[in-house]
């Protein structure tokens, strides 16, 4: 039997060689970090909070990889906050700021070790000192749901020289090893460990208070198309790529809102296809003035193999119609479908492909990429509606090209944080488009949008009339969007 004793794995020394010097720097630094660095640098540190706190709401699950002192994990507020680091000394200064929240000297490869899921895990400049961070990606994989996510914030890159003039100037601290990841490096790490960007971004063009230039730069011209790359941080949030169990076992539920559409309710009640591990088929008679509710009714009778309810709306808009619908709904995915079928129903396995393989968290359908059927959308309503994308698209900062197209898609599981953001956004949408779109990239869903032929209605009349009062509504719901996500 031999002896012999295994050789040291070299790659595992030379990263723990690594990893001890950057240890011990912030070992050293850890009680005087607060007074000398972040106090030095502390309108930086206010632009990271403001950003985060833009990201992660209060009260959730949130871990802090790479914390420090604790100070951005206490700024979440969250209902339970974890914080890791592998400087003893920075975990004993946390904990003595810090005693509501919990505190581990741990190294962030080993945060699978936590048996924990968490809503948000929170990178805050951490991953420019990371030695492995595809090592340490797969970790935080672990502690992960569906609907968890990763808030990356970096240095940009571009600003490299600038910031270690400031560190041997004393203006900051002269980390033993900086890794400059640029956006495309980014975005590789975290597609080769199974997460997917959501969104990104840039913040923070002048690092230092300087009166009124400071707000003109951070608060407005960082966000504008043509300075947005010149910010001093960027950011990404991302979501892990977990598949669901069984997905073709997801049940669905199809909310079809109506108003005087007596002449549609039997196409769509023989036309909507079963997906899934089964299909309910909502009717939301918005007091009608016509037969609807009674044809809705005949349907259910004469289709007893089919699951069709049918729910009395408020009668003041789609929106409100189909929020009725989904008070009543039961299934594990949600639909919009409008009764006029100019979407029509056979498209929708294709929203429940998208969804149930993780394409996307809110699949949104998309009008503008195929030719229509003649007198399908009058002209000024295709000007309007490509005019809106392109706003939608600045706003968000994510293409968006149909903002107003009835189909929509989403998992049950997210179906509240459409609501929650209609209260934030103080929604006055009518049609509840608006609503959803906004409430998605609010919640930080993926958005994806699938192209469907729009054909010309068949029966009863378009519900989109007085159009300069809708574009005036719209435009008002864009400002206060803008005022949200882009300003605050």
């Amino acid at each position: 039997m031999s002896t012999e004793i295994a050789p040291p794995d070299v790659y595992t020394a030379y990263l723990q060689s690594k990893k001890d010097k950057i240890r011990s720097f912030y070992d050293r630094e850890a009680t005087l970090y607060a007074s000398k660095w972040i106090s030095k640098n502390s309108y930086y540190y206010e632009q990271i909070k403001r950003l985060i706190a833009t990201i992660v709401p209060p009260g959730k699950r949130v871990l802090d990889i790479g914390c420090g002192i604790g100070h951005i994990l206490a700024h979440t507020r969250p209902a339970y906050g974890v914080g890791i680091d592998f400087s003893a000394s920075m975990i004993a200064e946390a904990r003595l700021r810090y005693p509501h929240l919990t505190f581990h000297t741990m190294e962030i490869e080993a945060a699978s070790e936590l048996n924990e899921k968490f809503d948000f895990v929170i990178s805050a400049n951490s991953i420019t000192e990371m030695t492995d961070i595809r090592r340490c990606l797969k970790s935080v994989y672990r502690v992960m749901t569906p609907e968890t996510r990763l808030v990356i914030i970096a240095y940009n890159y571009l600003w490299q020289p600038l910031i270690e003039l400031g560190a041997r100037l004393g203006m900051r601290p002269q980390s033993p090893t900086e890794n400059w990841l640029t956006p495309q490096d980014i975005h590789g790490l975290l597609s080769s460990t199974d997460f997917e960007m959501v969104r990104d971004g840039y913040r923070t063009m002048l690092p230092r208070r300087v009166p009124l230039l400071s707000a003109l730069l951070n608060n407005f011209l960082v966000r504008m198309p043509l300075f947005r790359h010149l910010g001093f941080t960027y950011y990404t949030v991302a979501r892990p790529l977990i598949p669901f169990e069984n997905p073709e076992k997801l049940t669905v539920s199809v909310v079809v809102p109506c108003k005087n559409e007596e002449g549609n309710i039997e196409g769509v009640a023989n036309r909507v296809p079963e997906m899934g591990g089964g299909t309910e088929l909502i009717f939301v008679d918005d007091k009608s003035t016509d037969t609807t509710a009674e044809k809705i009714k005949k349907q259910i009778e004469r289709h007893p193999e089919k699951n069709i309810k049918i729910v009395e709306g408020p009668g003041i808009g789609k929106g409100a119609a189909c929020r009725a619908g989904f008070a009543v709904a039961r299934n594990d995915v949600f639909m919009i479908l409008d009764a006029d079928l100019t979407v029509m129903p056979e498209v929708l396995p294709e929203f429940f492909e998208l969804i149930i393989k993780g394409k996307g968290e809110f699949i949104n359908g998309s009008r503008l990429l195929y030719p229509m059927e003649e007198e399908a959308m009058r002209i000024a309503n295709i000007i309007g509606n490509k005019l809106f994308a392109m706003l939608f698209t600045f706003i968000l900062e994510q293409p968006i090209k149909d903002t107003l197209c009835g189909t929509k898609v989403i998992l049950k599981r997210d179906y509240h944080k459409i609501l929650e953001a209609r209260e934030y956004f103080n929604s006055t949408d009518k049609w509840g488009d608006y609503d959803w779109i906004f409430g998605a990239a609010r919640n930080n869903l993926k958005i994806i949008e699938l192209p469907v032929h729009y054909v010309s209605r068949k029966a009863g009349q378009t519900k989109m009339t007085g159009r300069l009062k809708n574009a005036w509504i719209m435009l008002k719901m864009c400002w206060v969007a803008f005022l949200k996500l882009k300003l605050t």
